[in-house]
Formats: C-alpha cells, sequence, structure tokens
C-alpha cells in the first residue's frame, strides 16, 4: 500500500469518527466561493441585495462593504452557530437596503446568546400580512429608526426574528416564510423542525444537504 493510500484511509476513518462522535455537520459541507446576485429595486428605490434567491441572498452575505461585514460573532457569550439541521449556520441577509446586516448582532447572521433575550434566531422573509400583525402586537418593524441604523422592514425583506414572535404569529396565522439554514438551532427550543419545515423557502436544498451528508456517513462506514 503506498503512503498516499495510507493517509487517505487514515483521513476517511477520522473523518467517520468525527461524524458518528456528533462533529457538526457543518464540517462537511462546502459552499460556493463565487456568487452572483440578481438584486431588485424596492419602492422606496432603495437596492435590496437579499431576497428569497439563494444565491442573492449568500452573495449579499459576502458583501465587504465595512458596516455590513457577514463574519459571524464568535467568543464569549455567542452561543455555536449551528442551525436546526445541525450543519454551519448561513447568513441571513448581511445587508437590509442599504441599512444594517440583520441578527441580535447585526453581523448578518441569526446568531445568538446570554444577552439576547428576544433569541432572534429565525430568518424570516417578512410579509405585509406579518408586518401589520407584529404592528398590532406592539412591535413596529415598518418604521424606519435611525438612531440605530434601522431601514424600517418591506415586505420581501429578510430578518432574523424573534422566535417567540414567530411562533406567536404563527398562532395566530402571520407567520412568515423562513430559511432552514439560516435559522439558528436554539429556534427548535420554542418550536419543532417539522413545523420550520412547513415554512421553509429553502426546504428543498436543505434536504438535499441533509441527504448528502447521510451518504457521506454511509460511505465512510464502509471504508472501515
Amino acid at each position: 500500500m503506498t503512503r498516499g493510500n495510507v493517509l487517505g484511509r487514515c483521513l476517511a476513518q477520522i473523518m467517520l469518527c468525527v461524524v458518528l462522535l456528533g462533529a457538526p455537520l457543518h464540517a462537511f459541507v462546502l459552499t460556493p466561493t463565487t456568487l452572483h446576485a440578481r438584486s431588485g429595486v424596492t419602492e422606496l428605490g432603495l437596492r435590496s441585495a437579499c431576497s428569497s434567491n439563494t444565491y442573492s441572498r449568500k452573495f449579499a452575505c459576502a458583501s465587504k462593504r465595512p458596516v455590513m461585514m457577514a463574519q459571524k460573532v464568535e467568543g464569549e457569550g455567542v452561543e455555536p452557530a449551528y442551525n436546526v439541521l445541525g450543519m454551519e449556520l448561513e447568513c441571513c441577509c448581511a445587508d437590509v437596503r442599504g441599512g444594517i446586516g440583520t441578527g441580535f448582532f447585526r453581523d448578518g447572521h441569526c446568531s445568538t446568546g446570554p444577552t439576547d433575550e428576544g433569541r432572534h434566531t429565525v430568518c424570516v422573509q417578512v410579509t405585509e400580512e406579518f408586518l401589520t400583525f407584529s404592528k398590532m402586537v406592539g412591535n413596529d418593524l415598518s418604521t424606519p429608526v435611525p438612531q440605530y441604523l434601522f431601514p424600517g422592514l418591506i415586505p420581501g425583506d429578510l430578518w432574523c426574528l424573534c422566535a417567540q414572535r414567530w411562533v406567536q404569529a404563527l398562532e395566530n396565522g402571520a407567520a412568515p416564510k423562513l430559511f432552514l439554514r439560516a435559522t439558528h438551532m436554539k429556534t427548535l427550543q420554542h418550536t419543532d423542525l417539522e413545523t420550520l419545515k412547513a415554512y421553509a423557502l429553502d426546504l428543498k436544498e436543505a434536504e438535499e444537504e441533509v441527504a448528502a451528508l447521510d451518504k457521506l456517513r454511509e460511505q465512510l462506514k464502509k471504508s472501515l
């Protein structure tokens, strides 16, 4: 057996051990390095870099604009950035119509931590129905708040919503659609995965990624 074959076999066994011992699935997920966006102009005349299109959402999250860097906040006081599927948490939107990145930490991700009492963990695409409901229950997300660099949301914007607010909207028939891969795993403390899947805009892509990882696990088992 050549040195290359030995190294390859060792690597395969190490990867299998990591997967079987419950390592985060994101260790084996590859994401595109070059993405193209098809941004639309909103009724307010501001360009929206994020949309329900996966590639335009990721493109916006790769923005190099100084105030909207999409590097996840990490360190003490920040929960591990895994989504509800157990994979790496994807960016929700780093450029909300030229204003700010969404998320409690304004890094474009629905990350959370002890200081995030509202658990801003659900990456949603807001609708007129949801915005009306949210305002009705005392959480006006439509009105701009310049002192906090908040542009105000309009239908179609992507935003990290509080998990309890999403559940409240669900119970009142106004829950917006969401992105599983950009929704933090802590959301599962408030609702179950099957319910989230019923509202997922990226269900097909998410299930394909999970299936690919399951296939990888089977291949690694056979290589032992």
